[in-house]
């Protein structure tokens, strides 16, 4: 509720001071209408001062009526005065009472006024308490108001603190996923890079192994073909010059060295095929039972005598088959080719050279 405020000194002698003036002015007032309506009186007699001159020549009666009449003369003189006194009293004494009516109304009015006032205060009073209420209300409101706002601002911004924090964290799962895929991918592509050099390096030694058979075989092929030319060369001057069983025995000879150069031309194509088993031992031996074409290709191989390490003769059979076919062996005499049709040859590592 709103505090009133004490007056002042000049304030509280303000009004009593106006209506003092005010109650004045009414009576003034009515003492002056109240002379304006009062009644006209009769006029009154005339009082007559005689003077009385004893003359010789009047009587004494004549004295006595004129004394007589100057006594009534005052008499009635004093009772106008006295009546126009009391006249005067009685406007007097009303003018009197109608002040102080007027007085009290003045009173009754202030009163009144003062209660209006009061009352007016009162009621300003009031109604600055509800606004204060309503006003406080207001901010509470306001203030509540603000610190919702105030909360989901920080609700939000903790939202988005986790959100960012959420980010981070995934980011830094991603980069560490990044990182150990990189070094995953790293090992994988050393391990990939050494197979690789693995590879190459086996590939190597393969190409150095097939490039030593090939090489082997060119020069066994070129020392037989080169027998073999020399030979017949050699057994067809000899058939030219001497007799007829020196020129057959000579030709049987010959076949049979032929016979000697395709063996080792085979066991040098076995060898290009062979892939040596990690159980293949230094003096190990198989036979292998071989049948074969006019045209050079095989077409059977078995074993005919084990070694008696199972994947050392597999090996040796798949050697062989994987030769299919010796180009070179097209052209030989029937009889030359006839102990190739099946025959009988024996494989062991030192004879692969491996």
């Amino acid at each position: 509720m709103q505090q009133q405020r004490e007056p002042s000194a000049s304030e509280s002698f303000f009004w009593p001071s106006v209506w003092a003036i005010v109650l004045h002015v009414l009576v003034f007032g009515m003492l002056f209408v109240s002379f304006a309506f009062t009644p006209e009186l009769p006029p009154a007699k005339p009082i007559v001062q005689a003077t009385l001159y004893q003359l010789k020549s009047k009587s004494q009666a004549t004295t006595q009526t004129n004394q007589k009449i100057a006594g009534e003369a005052k008499k009635s003189a004093a009772r106008q005065t006295e009546v126009e006194q009391m006249e005067q009293k009685k406007v007097e004494q009303e003018a009197v009472k109608a002040a102080e009516q007027k007085k009290e109304e003045a009173a009754q009015k202030a009163e009144e006024a003062k209660k209006a006032d009061e009352a007016k205060k009162a009621d300003e009073a009031k109604k600055a308490d509800d606004a204060k209420k309503a006003d406080d209300a207001k901010k509470a409101e306001a203030k509540k108001a603000e610190e919702k706002q105030l909360a989901d601002i920080a609700k939000k911004k903790a939202e988005e603190e986790a959100k960012e924090e959420a980010k981070k964290e995934a980011a830094e799962e991603a980069k560490k996923k990044i990182v150990e895929d990189a070094k995953k991918k790293a090992a994988e592509d050393a391990k990939k890079k050494a197979e690789a050099e693995e590879a190459k390096k086996k590939i190597a030694d393969e190409a150095k192994k097939k490039a030593a058979a090939d090489a082997a075989k060119k020069k066994a092929q070129d020392a037989a073909r080169k027998s073999t030319e020399d030979k017949k060369a050699q057994a067809l001057a000899d058939l030219l010059s001497d007799t007829p069983q020196r020129q057959q025995a000579l030709a049987d000879e010959q076949g049979d060295e032929v016979a000697g150069s395709f063996d080792d031309l085979i066991r040098a194509r076995a060898a290009e095929g062979w892939a040596r088993p990690p159980s293949a031992r230094k003096g190990m031996t198989v036979v292998l039972q071989i049948g074969m074409l006019p045209d050079g290709t095989v077409t059977s191989v078995s074993v005919s005598k084990p070694s008696g390490d199972g994947p050392f003769d597999a090996s040796a059979v798949a050697a062989v088959k994987n030769i299919g076919r010796l180009t070179e062996m097209q052209g030989m005499k029937p009889s030359d080719f006839a102990p190739y049709r099946s025959f009988k040859m024996t494989f062991t590592p030192e004879d692969l050279a491996l």
